[in-house]
C-alpha cells in the first residue's frame, strides 16, 4: 500500500462478540493479521485491556508471538503495554524474546495507563478530602472553575468537547480492579523514568548504584521499535519528543485532545539515534462498507458499546446491530458517548479516505492506524480490505511513504 497519504496500520483489540467468545475473538485476529498483511497495511497492533468481557487481548505480548508466527512480513506490536502494572525488566524481557524469533518485525508501545489510574484515584480523593474540609467550615468562598472547552471544528475535523472521566475513576469497581493488577502495596513507578530503564536495558546502558552494568537477556540489543502513546498534552507526549520517540496520539480514544498532545510531543522533541525529526501515528475508529447505509448500519453498536465502558462496565462483549436497535437512548446516555460517536469515520470507501486524509492534513500525521470493531468478524475484515483498496487507489506509481528519519530511515 504504497501511498502519498501515507502507511495505514491497524489497532486490534481482538474484539469479543455477543454469542461469541474470546478463544473466537483470538482467533479471529489470527486471521484478522493474514488478510490485513495481504492488504498491505504496514502494522498490526494489539491492545492491552483488562476486565472487560468484550474485548481479549489482554496480554500483548502473548498474542503479538501468535500473530507474528501466523504472518511473514507485516509488523506486529503492542498499543500499548501499560507499563504501571510491570517492570521495566519484564518488559524488556518479554519483547526481547518476541525479537529473538521475529527480528525486525517487533514494535514496543508503552503506555501509562496503570500511572494514570493512580493519579485520577488520588486527584479524586484530594478533593473529597477538600471537599469535606470546606464542607465542616461552612463552605467559603470557590474557586472559579475553567468553563469547558466545547466541540468545534478545526479545518474540517471535529475536535468534540472532552469527556471527563472523574465518575469512573471514582466507582468502587474501578478501585477493586485497579489493586487487583498490582502486587500488595506496590506502587507504580514514574513513567518518565520506567521508559528511560526500558531504553537503557535494552540498549545495555543500565548501570547499578555501583556503576556495573546490567544485561537483560533477552532483551539487550533487540532490534524492536520503541513507540510512546498518549491521549493528551501530558507526561507520555513530553516523555515522547525527550527520548526522541515516536509518537502515537489517540484521536479514537481522546480525540478532544489529540492536537494538544501533538502539540505537546512536537514542542518536547529532542534528534535523538531513534529519530532526526519528529514521527506521528494518529489513531481512528472506522467501518466501512460497500454502501453508506451498510456501513451505518454496521456501526449502529459502537455508542452502546462506548456506553458500557464509560458506565463502569468494562466494555461488553460487542453487540448486534439488532441487539443495539433494542436500547432506548436517554439524553445523558447520547451526551456521554457523543466525542466517540461523532468522530467515528463511517461509509464508503471513498467517504472514509476523505475524512482519514482530513485527519492527517490537520494533525500533521506521517501515519495512521484504524481500528475497526463489527459483530460479524466478516464484516471488519472487509471494512479493512475495502479501505486498504481505496487508500492504494490514489497511489501514483512509485510513490513512498511520508515520514520522518528514524537513525537515516523510516520507521520500518
Amino acid at each position: 500500500m504504497s501511498s502519498p497519504r501515507m502507511p495505514l496500520s491497524v489497532l486490534d483489540l481482538s474484539p469479543i462478540s455477543s454469542g461469541s467468545t474470546a478463544g473466537q475473538a483470538l482467533r479471529n485476529s489470527l486471521d484478522l493479521a493474514t488478510r490485513i498483511e495481504a492488504a498491505g497495511y504496514r502494522r498490526h497492533w494489539v491492545a492491552e485491556h483488562h476486565f472487560t468481557p468484550g474485548v481479549a487481548s489482554s496480554a500483548p505480548a502473548l498474542l503479538i508471538g501468535q500473530i507474528a508466527a501466523a504472518t511473514s512480513t507485516i509488523r506486529v506490536g503492542s498499543a500499548a503495554v501499560q507499563t504501571g502494572h510491570q517492570t521495566a525488566l519484564s518488559i524488556v524481557e518479554q519483547f526481547g524474546i518476541l525479537d529473538a524469533l521475529f527480528p525486525g518485525r517487533i514494535d514496543l508501545g508503552l503506555g501509562r495507563s496503570g500511572q494514570r489510574r493512580s493519579e485520577a484515584l488520588a486527584a479524586l480523593e484530594a478533593r473529597q478530602r477538600a471537599a469535606e474540609v470546606a464542607r465542616l467550615k461552612g463552605g467559603g468562598a470557590k474557586k472559579p472553575r475553567k468553563p469547558p472547552r466545547e466541540a468545534h471544528v478545526v479545518d474540517g475535523l471535529l475536535i468534540p468537547k472532552p469527556f471527563d472521566p472523574s465518575g469512573l475513576f471514582g466507582s468502587s469497581r474501578f478501585r477493586y480492579q485497579a489493586a487487583l493488577q498490582q502486587q500488595p502495596g506496590a506502587e507504580s513507578p514514574d513513567y518518565g523514568d520506567q521508559v528511560a530503564e526500558v531504553l537503557a536495558l535494552i540498549a545495555g546502558s543500565l548501570e547499578t548504584p555501583d556503576g556495573d552494568l546490567v544485561h537483560a537477556t533477552p532483551g539487550e540489543g533487540a532490534g524492536v521499535d520503541v513507540w510512546i502513546f498518549g491521549s493528551s498534552a501530558g507526561q507520555s507526549a513530553e516523555v515522547a519528543g525527550v527520548q526522541g520517540l515516536p509518537f502515537t496520539a489517540n484521536y479514537h480514544v481522546s480525540p478532544a485532545t489529540v492536537l494538544d498532545a501533538l502539540g505537546a510531543y512536537r514542542e518536547a522533541f529532542r534528534p535523538s539515534a531513534h529519530l532526526a525529526a519528529p514521527y506521528v501515528a494518529v489513531s481512528a475508529d472506522v467501518v466501512v462498507a460497500e454502501d453508506d447505509a451498510t456501513a451505518q448500519r454496521l456501526a449502529s453498536p459502537f455508542g452502546l458499546w462506548v456506553r458500557s465502558i464509560r458506565t463502569g462496565q468494562g466494555a461488553v462483549a460487542y453487540p448486534s446491530p439488532e441487539e443495539a436497535d433494542g436500547h432506548r437512548w436517554t439524553d445523558e446516555d447520547r451526551a456521554l458517548v457523543a466525542d466517540r460517536v461523532d468522530t467515528q469515520f463511517v461509509g464508503t470507501p471513498d467517504a472514509v479516505v476523505e475524512q482519514l486524509e482530513v485527519l492527517a492534513r490537520v494533525t500533521g500525521a506521517d501515519e495512521l492506524v484504524v481500528t475497526s470493531i463489527t459483530h460479524q468478524h466478516a464484516d471488519r475484515v472487509r471494512s479493512h480490505e475495502l479501505l486498504a483498496e481505496a487508500w492504494s487507489a490514489g497511489a501514483p506509481a512509485g510513490a513512498t511513504p511520508v515520514g520522518a528519519l528514524v537513525g537515516g530511515r523510516a520507521p520500518a
